[in-house]
């Protein structure tokens, strides 16, 4: 029974290269991607659209970004000599994330910040998720999980020449989903993460980056019965974006499952376009 944490998961071990990093303020990134990610038999295929705004947090920069995510997910499983069907559509649970840089990282207007050196940033960051997804209690896999989560985290990044050493760490913690098929609890245990990225700045500012990460713990329980075993995942994957303009970049994104503990491994792929506007643009 642990596919039926398996789209929340995807969220939750998400590889996310540039969250610390420095950008001027009053700009706004508006970004619209497809993903998909690939799991045994399951197919879970996301469109995203994402707002992110860059704001002065005490004399230092931060970004507020709102993820709204349409999925649809389709495949089947044999639980306890049963085939299990998934195909479903709908909202998936929204998204809220704000990074704040603590040091390194101060607030500058976009001409201000043409004389900007990075050396070393620390921030600290904080994600919600919303519950308003399609969620079904006499479905075992939905694209709502019918729960909260929250997900504080800190990290640094290091410039290098033109290259940016990122470090990052979190805490995934879950409410209980207390409608699972048919009103029963499910439960799980908080999830710990740690991801580690290498980044290449070219001269047009296009970027390309090696990204890795370890996940931990996350056992599972319906009504306090264990229906998983603890997580240990390593994924690794690359990300490339690239310029087209001053306002436009496309960006690609992989990543896949290199060890599993628990066999819950997925491919995942992904496109998008970013529109950058505001800030004296």
């Amino acid at each position: 029974m642990g596919i039926a944490v398996f789209s929340s998961s995807i969220c939750a071990q998400e590889i996310e290269a540039r969250t610390y990093s420095n950008t001027p303020i009053g700009i706004n990134f508006l970004t619209a991607g497809i993903a998909q990610a690939k799991s045994g038999s399951y197919t879970l295929t996301s469109e995203v659209l994402n707002l992110t705004h860059i704001f002065d947090v005490g004399g230092q920069s931060g970004k507020l970004t709102i993820v709204l995510p349409y999925g649809q997910l389709t495949g089947s499983t044999s639980v306890g000599g049963r085939t299990v069907n998934a195909s479903t559509e709908g909202l998936s649970d929204p998204l809220i994330k704000a990074a704040v840089n603590l040091y390194g990282a101060p607030a500058l207007t976009l001409d201000q910040f043409k004389d900007y050196q990075q050396d070393l940033i620390i921030g600290a960051s904080l994600t919600a998720s919303i519950p308003w997804g399609k969620y079904d209690d006499n479905q075992l896999i939905n694209v709502g999980a019918n729960r909260w989560f929250v997900q504080p985290g800190i990290g640094a990044s290091k410039a290098i020449g033109p290259w940016r050493l990122e470090l990052a760490g979190s805490g995934i913690f879950y409410t209980s989903n207390t409608n699972f098929m048919g009103g029963n609890s499910l439960s799980q245990n908080p999830v710990y993460s740690a991801q580690t990225h290498a980044i290449y700045y070219f001269q047009n500012t296009a970027w390309i980056s090696v990204d890795a990460t370890y996940f931990t713990g996350g056992q599972s329980y319906v009504n306090g019965n264990p229906i998983s075993g603890n997580q240990e995942n390593w994924r690794f994957g690359g990300t490339m974006s690239y310029p087209i303009d001053k306002r436009n970049s496309i960006r690609l994104t992989a990543s896949t499952g290199a060890y599993s503990r628990t066999n819950n491994n997925y491919d995942l792929y992904g496109i998008s376009w970013q529109y950058r506007f505001g800030g004296g643009l």
